[in-house]
């Protein structure tokens, strides 16, 4: 069944104006009656109070030309019609109770009469959705024939061929461009620079940025500032706080400025890291490591973008994105009571984890290219493998003994170190054996390699071993161990409390045993998956 064409549009009260001339004219509003190829069912006019006279001229007319319309009146307040603010709400509130039926009607939003202001607020409420339409633009004819002619709109880009290529190229020079022209190919990396990517240019809200030390998090932030001040959506600076460095009275100064006084030291007035970044982009590292005083403060400057200097009377306002760093878990430290549960509700609306170079070992050779490039580009000097030494290096990178404890920091250490001292700028498997046996010292300070250690299933990720005391880790690999190298639990038992049993001191010992995996989300069965 054909759906019914409904049409929405505002009184123009100077192209829709009467007189006894008024059918030799273009008028807008009537024009739409008199199109051969639109029929119009129903007509909901918008009208000022002050205007009703010519909104019942104008409904009459247009009844005239097309009986077969229902044609309603719409009174609208709208105390300046010239002030966004004002235009909007009272369209939008007009609108809040209407009944829109999408199944069995057609909207077409006419924005050719009222203020400029008017038609934007139209323009936005149907791109929105607010109103589910198209737009509808009616034209004056050259040979000033009162019928004009019309045109609609359809605001679904993704209809428009050329305009959607055109996004998704743009989302393809973003994800470069976060990549640093790097061809990674890791698929949980990617996807993640994809996600970041179309954040980054749709949204201003915090993003928290997690991952482990040199992974990048800075990096990132930085990319991701300077993508948004190529697409014009930051005016300001890009300021950058690592919260590990700076305590008390000093962090409290470094984040929202002091006014001369306000502490031992104060000599002068200080604006602060928030003041500096109006306009721009406040990238805080560790933010974890900020105490819970600070916090509350943050909280408060995102939500109102106003703060007080430290010692001072008078607001000050800052309207800055925050971009938040950390390696730890936010989510514990909340139990913990060390972190605001409503601070990281705040910054974690988009939250994105940058894998480490030990799980991203597809991505290694690119990198390795883009750090051989940039020391070349640096130095002024070219730098290069030979091919032996190339594959011996990815061979070395990509087996146990490579931790990249530091991830791209260890990566980047080590392509300089070896440009530095190849001869020639011709890298050599010698190069590579050394600087190879100097990041095993690095990783292994007490000369014993991966190789060497004992293996124990991941029935804890590195991050929840991280989480726990040096006291509860050393226990607990120590009673893994006993219990993998037993047949059940009960020997498991035996072996662990063995002077209990003695000592007649416990009479369950494979529920004590039990209890303890517990503490740590451990069973018996988690320690022996083949």
């Amino acid at each position: 069944m054909k759906k019914k064409i409904v049409v929405l549009g505002f009184l123009g009260t100077n192209l829709d104006l009467g007189g006894k001339a008024r059918w030799g004219r273009w008028r807008p509003t009537i024009s739409l009656a008199q199109q051969d190829d639109l029929l119009v069912d129903r007509f909901e006019l918008f009208y000022e109070k002050n205007f009703l006279d010519l909104a019942q001229l104008v409904q009459k007319d247009f009844q005239q030309v097309s009986p077969e319309t229902e044609f309603n009146l719409r009174e609208v307040v709208l105390k300046d019609p010239w002030d966004f603010q004002t235009v909007y709400s009272g369209i939008f509130d007009n609108l809040k109770d209407y009944k829109f039926d999408t199944d069995n009607e057609e909207y077409l939003v006419h924005i050719t009469t009222g203020t400029h202001v008017i038609q934007i607020c139209l323009f936005l409420l149907t791109e929105s959705r607010h109103i589910p339409g198209k737009l509808l633009q009616t034209h004056m004819q050259k040979s000033r024939n009162p019928n004009g002619t019309y045109t609609i709109i359809d605001l679904d880009l993704s209809k428009y061929d050329k305009i959607a290529e055109r996004f998704h190229q743009e989302q393809k020079d973003g994800i470069r461009f976060l990549k640093s022209g790097i061809e990674t190919r890791n698929a949980k990396f990617n996807e993640m620079i994809r996600e970041l990517a179309t954040v980054s240019v749709k949204s201003k809200a915090p993003i928290l940025l997690t991952g482990k030390t040199g992974v990048g998090k800075t990096k990132m932030a930085r990319l991701v500032y300077e993508w948004k001040k190529q697409k014009r959506m930051v005016s300001g600076n890009f300021v950058e706080l690592n919260c590990a460095t700076l305590r008390g009275d000093a962090c409290m100064s470094a984040l929202f400025g002091h006014v001369k006084g306000a502490f031992t030291g104060a000599v002068e007035n200080r604006k602060g890291l928030l003041k500096a970044a109006d306009g721009g982009l406040l990238f805080l590292d560790e933010i974890g490591e900020l105490g819970l005083d600070e916090q509350a403060m943050l909280l408060g400057a995102l939500e109102e973008k106003r703060f007080f200097p430290l010692g001072s009377d008078s607001e000050v306002t800052s309207d800055f994105q925050l971009i938040c760093g950390t390696n730890k878990n936010l989510s514990l430290m909340v139990k913990e009571k060390k972190f605001r549960e409503d601070l990281l509700a705040r910054i974690q609306l988009w939250s994105f984890n940058i894998p480490s170079l030990k799980d991203r070992h597809e991505d290694i050779e690119p990198n390795l290219d883009y750090e051989l490039q940039q020391v070349s580009l640096t130095t002024g000097n070219l730098f290069s493998f030979n091919k032996e030494a190339r594959e011996k290096f990815l061979s070395l990178s990509n087996s146990s003994e490579a931790l990249w404890k530091s991830n791209f920091r260890d990566l980047s250490g080590a392509v300089t170190r070896m440009s530095t001292l190849s001869e020639g700028g011709r890298i050599t498997e010698s190069d590579v054996e050394s600087e190879w046996n100097r990041l095993l010292r690095q990783w292994y300070p007490e000369g014993q390699t991966e190789s060497e250690k004992p293996s124990l299933p991941p029935v804890l990720s590195e991050e929840q071993w991280k989480e726990l005391d040096l006291f509860d880790r050393c226990q607990l690999e120590k009673v893994i161990e006993v219990c993998q190298s037993s047949k059940n639990l009960a020997d498991a038992s035996r072996k662990l409390f063995a002077h209990s049993l003695s000592e007649k001191k416990s009479t369950n010992n494979s529920d004590r045993l039990r209890k303890y995996l517990a503490k740590f989300g451990l069973s018996w069965t988690d320690l022996h998956k083949d």
